[in-house]
Order: structure tokens, then C-alpha cells, then sequence
């Protein structure tokens, strides 16, 4: 899905205004982002920026941090400490033209670097193909 994560970015945001909270963590990658802008650090600082000009219990000296532990990894790198940390990732996909069964499609740039992330950690990816 398009601007997908500025969706996320957005609805979290919302939340952390309810809950006073100013911590938001998000997943984004920019080495292996496929072409996806809203994965890159200037549009994560950009947004960031924006989150504290926009919301109410940001106007003191307290401000929202946008958090990407993910963002300069390899797709190996993130593979590997989700198996340390105990990742099911046969029970995942990052496939973004599933079929109506879930099974990814192995085409797609998300499937690709998915797929050679598995292979440079030298792990079995259990993604289910199509």
C-alpha cells in the first residue's frame, strides 16, 4: 500500500496525543526499502518535525521522538535478531500482492529482498510462495 507507513505514523501520532505519549516506534528500513520514500530518515526527521508543530501536548518543552531501530540494517541483519529474539516468520510475510490465501507472491521487490535477506543469514525462509 502506498504512503502505508505515513498511515501508521499518522494513526500513532493521533494516539499519542490521547495518551500523552511521546514515544512512537516504527519498523522502517531504509537500505532495503524498495522504492518506498516514506521508509527514508529525512521523511521520518520531516514527520517527526511535523508531529510537534501539529500537536496540542507537544507545545512545551517535552516532544514526540520518533524511534527506527530497523532503519540502517540489511534485511540479513534484521532477519538474524528477529530469529535471536524469537521471531515466528513462518506465520509472517512482507509480500505486498498476496493471494487470497496469504501466500506471497515471490516477485514483488518486498518478496526479493525477503527472500536474499533469508539467504545472506544463511537461514531457511519459511515464507509459504505461491
Amino acid at each position: 500500500m502506498p504512503v502505508r507507513n505515513t498511515i501508521f505514523l499518522s494513526y500513532a501520532l493521533a494516539f499519542c496525543e490521547v495518551e500523552k505519549i511521546y514515544d512512537i516506534f516504527i519498523g522502517v528500513n531504509a537500505l532495503d526499502y524498495s522504492g518506498y520514500p516514506d521508509c527514508r530518515p529525512e521523511f521520518i526527521s520531516s514527520f517527526e518535525a511535523m508531529a510537534n508543530l501539529a500537536t496540542k501536548f507537544t507545545q512545551n518543552n517535552k516532544k514526540i521522538k520518533i524511534h527506527t531501530p530497523l532503519i540502517d540494517l540489511s534485511k540479513s541483519e534484521i532477519i538474524s535478531t528477529g530469529v535471536k529474539l524469537g521471531i515466528d516468520y513462518s506465520s509472517t510475510h512482507s509480500c505486498y500482492d498476496p493471494d487470497k490465501n496469504g501466500r506471497a507472491c515471490k516477485e514483488c521487490d518486498a518478496c526479493i529482498l525477503r527472500s536474499n535477506g533469508f539467504k545472506k543469514a544463511n537461514i531457511n525462509d519459511p515464507t509459504v510462495y505461491q
